[in-house]
């Protein structure tokens, strides 16, 4: 896209509004997004600033990590990412947007530094960027499976095995367009779990995602028969929020490098972890803390 590499300062998602509200021409006319340029055409961008919508910021967000190139949080439970378009709410990007206002004019009204995302219920390590070049660094890495994602969950049951893959293509549920749903005709997703603890009727995992469906994890471990507890979607409900935390994080430093990064589990969480007589847990590899980032050894 000739734009976006003349423009790295505005995100992609900015620059498709830009195109769509008539912004940009070529030659002095107006082009939509799909116009070829050619040698010697003269482009030109007429770019308003970004007017973020009035949002309540709601509480404070937790850092985990930060640098000129992204933020690194702890995502509380209950907290939505992002609100729907016009939705005035609490959330991650309002958060974002009032911390770092100078950073979020460069990216989309609606979705400022917004890399990846996590369900409103679920805590844990969240990603924003704060520059679009390093947005679109970090996107690419999570499309391509560069990173490693590693949660924690309490579901309800044993499994069979101890450590299993689940291995089954997730699509929108036919009869429900808000649920997602196990079937033939949906994108190949796996999900890789080992049991940490378990008291019979529930059992405390650690999941690791290979790939990046729509509630992953909540429908794979629901098709096995060991849903996330209190999971009011996919599982049988209860009191509290689902138990889900995206425990660990391992990126693509967009400036070199790798980043570790680990997220303290909140109080529900080991609360019903020690309520399954569990008050240690044997994590299988290291949890650095403070965050930490290494040189790339590939």
């Amino acid at each position: 896209m000739v734009l976006a590499a003349a423009c790295p300062d505005l995100s992609r998602a900015r620059l498709q509004r830009l195109i769509a509200g008539g912004h940009v021409s070529v030659n002095g006319a107006a082009v939509q997004k799909s116009f070829r340029v050619a040698a010697g055409d003269r482009l030109s961008l007429e770019a308003p600033e970004t007017e973020h919508p009035a949002q309540t910021a709601g509480p404070g967000v937790p850092i985990l990590y930060e640098d000129d190139d992204l933020v690194a949080v702890d995502k509380p439970p209950g907290l939505a990412v992002h609100g729907a378009p016009g939705d005035s709410g609490p959330s991650v990007a309002a958060w974002f947007t009032g911390r770092y206002p100078d950073d979020a004019r460069a990216f989309d009204v609606e979705r400022p530094g917004i890399v990846h995302r996590l369900d409103k219920d679920t805590s844990g390590v969240l990603l924003l960027a704060r520059t679009p070049q390093a947005q679109t660094a970090l996107s690419r890495a999570f499309e391509a499976r560069k990173t490693r994602k590693a949660y924690l969950a309490i579901c309800m049951g044993k499994p069979e095995h101890e450590r299993a893959v689940v291995d089954a293509a997730i699509a929108r549920h036919p009869g429900d367009r808000t649920r997602m749903a196990v079937t033939r005709q949906g994108r190949p997703a796996r999900t890789e779990y080992q049991v940490l603890a378990s008291d019979g009727e529930r059992t405390l995992l650690l999941v690791t995602p290979e790939s990046g469906r729509t509630h992953q994890i909540r429908v794979h471990l629901a098709a096995v028969g060991i849903p996330v507890a209190n999971d009011r979607v996919y599982g049988r409900g209860g009191e509290g929020r689902q138990l889900l935390h995206a425990w660990q994080l391992t990126v693509p430093h967009p400036g070199g490098g790798k980043l570790t990064i680990t997220a303290p589990l909140p109080a529900d969480f080991m609360d019903a972890v020690r309520s399954m007589g569990a008050e240690t847990i044997a994590l299988p590899y290291s949890t650095p803390t403070p965050p930490l980032r290494t040189e790339d050894s590939s």
